[in-house]
């Protein structure tokens, strides 16, 4: 091969998509779109849900076969549409959010599930295991070969499914909102690795709604909105402003909402909760709440947030600590009694904790309140339920096809806003949010904001809690940091000086103490 030759492979993307789109029917969900991706670099894909970043992803893994003139090229040469067996066999392998392992077996199974080493026509169990553990060595994983995935962490199970796109010679991996459900360990580890399978030359396209983790993470950015391509920024180009305008088409001035008016000193105290102790992480902790303010609780994974959020409505036992609601001294025992008493608390794990998945929209939101629609005869009023349903879609611009969809059939951002409208069916006085724009797109985090700052507006005092500084900061009127399961500071703003991450974060690691 000839230098300039050489040259031009080297420039040469290791995946090309030009011009693909998809109809289903009378519905356009990709309009021709172009993706390309280097080798050896992590490729951030980004729009809001529905944008067509998943199927093109589908496109690209052969579950869908593109429309008639796109085409997809790996290291320049045309490659097979519309079957996953060539696409793996070409080098493409997709990690779903949703982990498809079989816990009962080994991790060396796992890996070769359906591809296993065979001798005399008999599956080789110590061939399986010896390159089950070659591939996991170049990850630098701690679990061995032979463990059990049912014994593995979730983000070792996240490593078992890169391993077996790493065991089938993949150059071209896509992992789709991987982080979802890990720690800050796990996804550091995770993290890792993205840079070992970097240096191998393997692309990386990472699909993410988290925008900390793009700017860690990418080369470049790639967004789709309404199906089509918007465009590609450079890593040197990346900025919160120009990424949400691109996915939403509005400035970020314009992203969160903050019209309330910010409570002061005067202003009528909802919720005091005094020297709140659950005998195990939290110690005495305190602070009140006021009408029509949104307070954020802050600080890193571990300090007791959601431990603090739980014990207020009476979903763990505390050990010590006394409410007061409007004044008055309130004994709550359990969720059920903060119920009663006007405490609504929206759960961070909403597929777990929140949502019944295989109930539909109308029976999800009318949970909370179901003696409402009680009839005579102890009949349910299902015609009232649904009314409250089609309200609640329309209020809360849910997207569904109607009130009867299931839960789990809803994008993440729809899923959220159903718990929303449970929880605002219960008319509370305190609204406690945990991660309430937790795994949903940037157009669902807007209009979940546009929300908090309408029940301020409405004087309900609102208790977030969240992971995330930049909404931290866009959404609340002040700051409580908490450490160690302690309130280890407060941050409020001024006229002449607005919240400050770094503030935040002093308290938060305990800088501010030294």
């Amino acid at each position: 091969m000839s230098a300039a030759a050489k040259v031009e492979t080297a420039r040469r993307p290791v995946l090309e998509m030009r011009h693909i789109s998809k109809t289903f029917g009378a519905i356009r969900a990709l309009q021709d779109v172009s993706l390309c991706v280097h080798a050896g670099e992590v490729h951030a894909l980004m729009g809001e849900n529905g944008a067509g970043k998943s199927t093109l992803m589908k496109v690209l893994s052969g579950a869908y076969r593109p429309d008639p003139g796109g085409e997809i090229l790996i290291d320049g040469m045309p490659a097979a549409t519309g079957d996953p067996i060539k696409a793996r066999a070409s080098g493409v392998a997709v990690i779903y959010q949703e982990l498809s392992l079989a816990p009962n077996l080994t991790v060396a199974q796992n890996i070769f599930l359906g591809n296993e080493p065979r001798r005399f026509g008999i599956v080789d169990r110590d061939q399986c295991d010896r390159r089950a553990g070659e591939i996991i060595a170049r990850l630098g994983v701690s679990f061995s070969a032979r463990d059990a995935v049912s014994s593995l962490s979730l983000g070792e199970r996240q490593l078992v499914e890169i391993a077996r796109a790493l065991s089938t010679n993949a150059r071209i991996i896509v992992m789709d909102e991987p982080t979802t459900s890990l720690t800050s360990r796990e996804t550091d580890r995770l993290f890792d690795v993205i840079a070992t399978l970097k240096s191998q030359g393997i692309a990386i396209i990472y699909i993410s709604h988290r925008m900390e983790e793009v700017y860690q993470l990418a080369d470049r950015v790639s967004v789709l909105r309404d199906s089509g391509y918007v465009g590609t920024l450079e890593r040197a180009d990346l900025s919160a402003s120009r990424l949400v305008s691109m996915m939403v088409g509005r400035d970020l001035s314009a992203f969160y909402k903050k019209d309330h008016r910010p409570p002061d000193e005067k202003r009528a105290v909802a919720l005091s909760v005094r020297d709140m102790s659950d005998g195990r992480l939290l110690k005495n902790c305190s602070f009140d709440l006021h009408k029509g303010e949104v307070l954020a609780l802050a600080g890193l994974v571990g300090s007791g947030r959601t431990e603090l959020a739980r014990l207020i409505f009476g979903a763990d036992r505390r050990t010590s600590g006394t409410l007061e609601l409007d004044g008055k001294a309130i004994s709550i025992g359990s969720p059920r009694e903060a119920l009663d008493a006007g405490i609504a608390y929206l759960t961070e794990d909403r597929k777990e904790l929140g949502l019944f998945l295989d109930m539909s929209i109308s029976d999800n939101i009318s949970m909370g309140v179901l003696a409402r629609d009680a009839r005579a005869g102890g009949l349910r009023d299902f015609a009232a339920a649904q009314r409250r349903a089609a309200g609640a879609i329309a209020d809360l611009s849910i997207r569904a096809r109607s009130v009867q969809a299931n839960a789990g059939s809803l994008s993440g951002g729809n899923q959220q806003k159903v718990l929303l409208a449970r929880l605002l069916e219960t008319e509370p006085q305190v609204v406690i949010l945990d991660e309430p724009t937790r795994g949903v797109d940037v157009g669902a985090k807007s209009e979940i904001y546009r929300l908090i700052d309408n029940l301020a507006k409405k004087g309900i005092a609102i208790l977030m809690i969240s992971s995330e500084l930049p909404e931290v900061i866009g959404v609340a009127d002040r700051v409580l940091v908490m450490r160690d399961g302690t309130i280890a500071g407060e941050v409020t703003a001024s006229q002449d000086q607005p919240l400050s991450q770094e503030a935040i974060m002093e308290f938060a690691t305990g800088a501010a103490q030294r």
